[in-house]
């Protein structure tokens, strides 16, 4: 889910010691803008369509009787999130390559923030506002303190329940954003990203029989193989393919598959009804292949800018689509509207407002973020370098 950037400067890969100072600018990846997309809109068929842990929405009946056969593909539109993760693992290292530490803080912060201040300002006042439409329990303990907590993006490990529930994966997000910043503080190199690969994979195996909770929390078993999956997949498309690097893929693949039982456990639960492994596994599978196809150039001939504009949306839209959209189907459906007519006009709301929510909020708010704290980073390295006066 975060912005691809391009390349940075040739000397600066030189001064990272990479062994690549030849390597050419590269040309935007267009087609993982519509990966987001695609990833984004098979999020939202899911909690629209599939989800059965809404109260009232659909009057009394279930997504499954009231759309058969959207609902039997949408069952596993939560695959969307997997894909969502490869991606990022990707773009992450491509963004920050040749950045110091301070520099990878500024842009995750200014990349992240802005749209999620917007979307849980947006969520709570329909959750609240349009409660008495939907009979949901979505404003149940939706207090200031809950609200407050959520705007740091902290909530979860604070105790506090999510505002939209989509809001799970900004902490897995963060975590990984975490760890790889020790990568980055180092200093990005060829070999300490394949170092660092190879060490979060054993520590996610290692973890869930070690008892330790922070460690658990930190080596994210269920969701890491798709991150380091999007890492070497990068790596790949910055230096070649190897041996080592399909090794880095291939294992973290198998990893993934092998999680499949504890997620469809997940699922099952919030679907009340069974899921294919097969299916999943082959969901699963096209996550790492797409991505996969891009780093190695298969999508080149996809230069089609408007993906860009689509990218954009892509945030925004994963914001406000649970619990938003949730209340506005409800909505449409009490005042005349059929279900196919309903899910259309929240579609088309939901889009619209996502493009307003980049276009008035994330993108002016971002420049100011950044503006303040490029000037923040420079005071800092400006008085860290400023020699002390010794003590008497």
């Amino acid at each position: 889910m975060a912005k691809p950037a391009r390349f940075g400067r040739r000397s600066r890969v030189r001064a990272a010691g990479s062994g690549d100072g030849q390597t050419p600018r590269r040309p935007r990846l267009y087609a993982l803008d519509g990966m987001r997309l695609l990833a984004a809109l098979s999020v939202l068929s899911f909690h629209w369509t599939a989800y059965v842990g809404i109260d009232g929405i659909w009057q009394g009946v279930t997504p499954r009787e009231v759309l058969p056969a959207v609902n039997h593909l949408a069952a596993y539109g939560w695959l969307g999130v997997e894909l969502f993760f490869v991606i990022s693992g990707f773009v992450i290292c491509m963004s920050c390559w040749g950045k110091s530490a301070g520099e990878f803080f500024v842009s995750r912060v200014t990349r992240l923030y802005p749209a999620y201040w917007a979307g849980i300002g947006l969520s709570t006042l329909v959750i609240l506002g349009m409660s008495k439409y939907a009979r949901t329990t979505a404003g149940d303990g939706l207090g200031a303190q809950t609200v407050l907590a959520n705007l740091t993006m902290l909530q979860n490990a604070l105790g506090f329940r999510h505002v939209d529930g989509v809001y799970w994966t900004l902490w897995a997000e963060l975590r990984f954003y975490l760890i790889f910043a020790i990568v980055v503080a180092m200093g990005l190199t060829y070999r300490k990203v394949v170092a660092f690969c190879g060490i979060w994979t054993i520590l996610a195996v290692l973890a869930p029989a070690s008892g330790w909770p922070l460690l658990v929390t930190l080596a994210m078993p269920d969701e890491s193989p798709f991150f380091i999956a999007g890492v070497g997949m990068f790596l790949m498309y910055r230096f070649g393919q190897n041996m080592l690097l399909w090794g880095i893929v291939g294992f973290s693949w198998l990893l993934a598959l092998s999680r499949i039982g504890s997620i469809q456990r997940i699922y099952v639960e919030v679907l009340h009804h069974p899921l294919s492994w097969k299916v999943m596994a082959g969901g699963m599978t096209l996550a790492f292949a797409l991505v996969l196809a891009a780093a190695l150039g298969l999508f080149n001939w996809m230069q089609w800018k408007w993906l860009t504009v689509a990218g954009a949306l892509t945030y925004p839209l994963y914001l406000i689509h649970q619990e938003a959209g949730w209340a506005t189907i409800h909505f449409w459906l009490t005042h005349g509207l059929g279900v196919r007519a309903a899910l259309g006009v929240t579609l088309v709301m939901a889009l619209l407002t996502a493009y307003l929510i980049h276009r008035l909020v994330e993108r002016p708010l971002s420049k100011v973020l950044k503006r303040g704290l490029d000037r923040s980073m420079v005071s800092l390295r400006r008085e860290s370098s400023t020699p002390q006066a010794p003590k008497h």
